[in-house]
């Protein structure tokens, strides 16, 4: 089982670090499956948890978040727009993968939904897995891999070099 897990401290760094060794990859033909944050979207002065996703390799886009208007406090994810996510995802030939990335293990996938059945089967079929994880959901992300997962710095050739090493 190849898996590897980034996180960071700083806010937005696992997304930005995760999308752009996609889009290295991707630049050199590589097959990818799972989905990333379209960094490309995000609005300036807008909300740090607003956030669309790409189903790899060839989209849909999907927006997970909702507005939930001013003052609101609650949690911004739509679980509609995840399920749609997962569902894009799922609909991809993991067997025809050379990776499998997601941005981020979440709240859905703490709880065993979301991304779960996705990554299990990435592994299943032997793809590597490239995750982030936020400290709030680390524990849930160890538990599910058993404790497996290596640990990478959030740093972009750190991941593409693991990436490269686990697909060859």
């Amino acid at each position: 089982m190849k898996i590897a897990v980034v996180t960071s401290a700083v806010a937005g760094q696992i997304d930005e670090v995760i999308s752009k060794t996609a889009a290295r990859l991707e630049a050199e033909g590589l097959r990818l499956n799972g989905a990333v944050k379209i960094l490309e979207n995000e609005i300036p002065g807008g909300h740090l948890c607003d956030m669309d996703l790409r189903v790899l390799p060839d989209g849909p886009e999907v927006r997970i978040t909702q507005t939930l208007g001013e003052g609101a406090t609650g949690c911004r994810l739509d679980p509609a727009g995840i399920a749609e996510a997962v569902a894009a995802t799922e609909k991809q030939a993991v067997d025809q993968a050379d990776i499998f990335l997601l941005n981020k293990f979440g709240p859905q996938e703490a709880e065993g939904r979301g991304f779960c059945d996705a990554i299990a089967a990435a592994l299943e079929h032997g793809t590597p897995v490239l995750v982030g994880v936020g400290r709030g959901n680390r524990a849930a992300f160890d538990a599910f891999v058993d404790g497996l997962a290596v640990e990478l710095p959030p740093e972009p050739d750190a991941l593409y070099d693991w990436c490269k090493g686990a697909m060859g």
